[in-house]
C-alpha cells in the first residue's frame, strides 16, 4: 500500500514590471489555484518596488502568495516556469532585468534542499524588502529554515522605498 502525498505549504514571490503588472500577477495568483492538488490559501497585497540589482528599469509590483500543494517541491517549481511562459515571459532575459512576471519559490514546508535546479529556502530572503514585507502580511509567524521567522528578516530588512498598494 503507498503512502498519500502529504500536503504541504509552500509560499510563493511574484514580481512584474513590464505591462500590465498588477493584472498579471493576479493571473499568476488564479493560476496557481488551478494546479493540481494544489490551493492558494492567502496572497498579500500588492507593493511598489524599486528594483533589486545592478540592471536599470522601472518599477516593480510584488505578492507573496501561501500555498498548500501535494507536488514535490521539483514538481512545483518546474509547474512555476511554464506559468511563467504562459504568462508571457520572455526566455532568455537578462539576469536581473525588466520582465513581465517572476515567480520565485521561496520556502517549502521545512524542506532544505540546494540543487542546481532549486536551492530551499530561497537564499535571498534575508534581503528582500519586496519578498519579506507580503509574506509579513500573510505568514508573519512563519519559521523560514536557517533564517528566522517573517516578520522578524522584516523588521531587519532596508525599506528601501517600498510602497503598499491595497
Amino acid at each position: 500500500m503507498s503512502q498519500p502525498v502529504l500536503w504541504q505549504p509552500a509560499y510563493v514571490g511574484l514580481g512584474s514590471n513590464l505591462g500590465d503588472s498588477r493584472g498579471v500577477i493576479r493571473r499568476a495568483i488564479e493560476a496557481l489555484g488551478s494546479f493540481s492538488d494544489t490551493r492558494v490559501i492567502a496572497t498579500s497585497p500588492h507593493y511598489r518596488t524599486v528594483p533589486f540589482g545592478p540592471v536599470e528599469q522601472g518599477a516593480f509590483i510584488n505578492a507573496v502568495a501561501g500555498v498548500i500543494t501535494r507536488h514535490p517541491p521539483l514538481d512545483f517549481l518546474r509547474a512555476l516556469r511554464t506559468l511563467e511562459r504562459q504568462l508571457g515571459r520572455a526566455e532568455g532575459r537578462a539576469r536581473w532585468g525588466p520582465r513581465e512576471i517572476d515567480l520565485d519559490l521561496l520556502t517549502f514546508g521545512d524542506t532544505i534542499l540546494a540543487t542546481d535546479e532549486l536551492t530551499l529556502p530561497h537564499p535571498g530572503i534575508p534581503e528582500r524588502d519586496f519578498v519579506l514585507y507580503p509574506l509579513r502580511d500573510i505568514a508573519p509567524q512563519l519559521l523560514i529554515p536557517m533564517m528566522g521567522r517573517a516578520a522578524e528578516l522584516a523588521a531587519r530588512v532596508a525599506d528601501r522605498g517600498i510602497e503598499r498598494l491595497d
